[in-house]
């Protein structure tokens, strides 16, 4: 037999109750003034609109500045000890968005302009209009709320300019260091020519030959010796620039210098930049090593060198010169100017020994004008076109990853220099 059902009713679904918005934070209203008549009539104007911090003098006022924000501060300009004006500076000084309103019974135009002109956004006479008191308020507040507003607005968009310029100078990095590598492919496709080529002759020499002895021996050895050498360069290179590739971008290990410029020399000599310009690289007398990844430490000087090849199109000298500096850099004596400026000045690791890498040209010189922009991203004096505006600011970011500085000299009509510091 079957239980008899129960008329249970159906358990309502749970519903989701919806919270009433937060109310919105009452607005923090200052008021200063030594009499206590003024102080009692604007508590009772504005006590069920803001949140009231009311003092009797100036220093009370800009102490309590510090220890919490003040929307809107009303003042009275002549007060005993510290003066509406030095509490309007006061103010200031603790948050510049602070908005203030003087209040004055003995009005003078000297005072008014200075009041205006230390930042107070409005001016009352005593005995004051409520319904204009009211007003000025309101109107502060909602300076206040915008100013508030472009601030955030004005920080979001550095953000975004920040992050546009990271992923613009990383593509650049890539960019560059891929244009490296071809052509590295590129000069080891030239002892790969002369292999083949020595292959020929070997077997236009040789041919069906079953005995090799006298003048053909003495041959064979000596074009196998620079085939066996040449062999040896391809694999130098592609262990080298290997070792490079799988190293993070900013990851540093000790990376030879003359070995790293003797590189440089074979990718610059084939650049389109060359051109008919003299291109001198000084040999490091002494191999050294430093503690940067070697692709970048290329970058570095393959950028600089590309950039004063590219700075007239008249034909002029570049030179790289390679030194080491045994004390620490005086800094202290470079004066940023239009002829001259130190980059990474705070992040530079001066501590000697110093790599000291130094590319001049005897080009047009750079401009005053230009001088302050030259590391700035995209800053070109070339062609649309013609040019990223990168090369300068990816050596100055490498610099500084380094641990280095920069110091350019120039003069207008004779040239420029590039004297990179790198920590050994």
């Amino acid at each position: 037999m079957l239980a008899p059902s129960l008329n249970v009713p159906p358990t309502p679904s749970a519903t989701p109750v919806a919270l009433p918005p937060p109310a919105p934070r009452r607005r923090t209203l200052l008021i200063v003034d030594d009499e206590e008549g003024p102080r009692q009539s604007l508590r009772v104007v504005f006590k069920n609109e803001y949140d009231l911090i009311i003092v009797d003098d100036g220093a009370k006022a800009i102490e309590a500045a510090r220890q919490q924000k003040m929307d809107v501060a009303i003042l009275d300009i002549r007060m005993t000890g510290m003066s509406g004006i030095e509490v309007l500076q006061g103010l200031k000084a603790v948050d510049p968005h602070t908005e203030v309103i003087m209040l004055t019974a003995y009005e003078t135009i000297d005072t008014v302009r200075q009041a205006l002109r230390l930042g107070a956004c409005d001016y009352l006479n005593k005995p004051f209009d409520i319904p204009a008191l009211r007003t000025a308020v309101a109107n502060a507040m909602e300076r206040r709320s915008l100013s508030f507003e472009l601030k955030a607005n004005t920080e979001k968009l550095r953000e975004l300019s920040d992050e546009l310029q990271n992923q613009r100078l990383e593509e650049a990095l890539v960019r560059n260091r891929g244009e490296i590598y071809a052509s590295i492919i590129h000069d080891i496709n030239n002892p790969l020519t002369i292999m083949s080529g020595f292959l020929q002759l070997i077997n236009t020499r040789i041919g069906d030959s079953t005995k090799i002895e006298g003048e053909d021996l003495e041959n064979l050895k000596d074009r196998l010796r620079r085939i066996t050498k040449q062999v040896t360069n391809c694999i130098d290179i592609s262990r080298r620039y290997l070792s490079f590739m799988r190293k993070k971008v900013g990851e540093s290990d000790c990376v030879s210098v003359r070995q790293s410029l003797a590189d440089l020399d074979e990718l610059l000599r084939v650049h389109p930049a060359v051109k008919d310009n003299e291109l001198i690289i000084a040999p490091l007398a002494e191999d050294v090593m430093v503690p940067v990844n070697g692709t970048e430490l290329i970058q570095i000087v393959r950028n600089l060198m590309v950039n004063a090849l590219q700075c007239t199109p008249t034909r002029h000298r570049v030179e790289l010169r390679t030194t080491i500096l045994h004390a620490p850099l005086n800094v202290g004596v470079v004066t940023d100017g239009p002829e001259q400026k130190f980059i990474n000045r705070d992040g530079f690791r001066n501590t000697a020994p110093l790599l000291v890498l130094t590319v001049a040209d005897t080009g047009t010189g750079i401009a005053p004008e230009h001088m302050r922009k030259i590391f700035t991203e995209t800053f070109t004096t070339q062609e649309a076109g013609h040019g990223t505006g990168l090369g300068l600011s990816i050596v100055q970011r490498l610099v500084a990853r380094a641990g280095g500085g920069i110091h350019v000299r120039t003069r207008v009509g004779q040239g420029t220099e590039f004297v990179v510091y790198l920590p050994m």
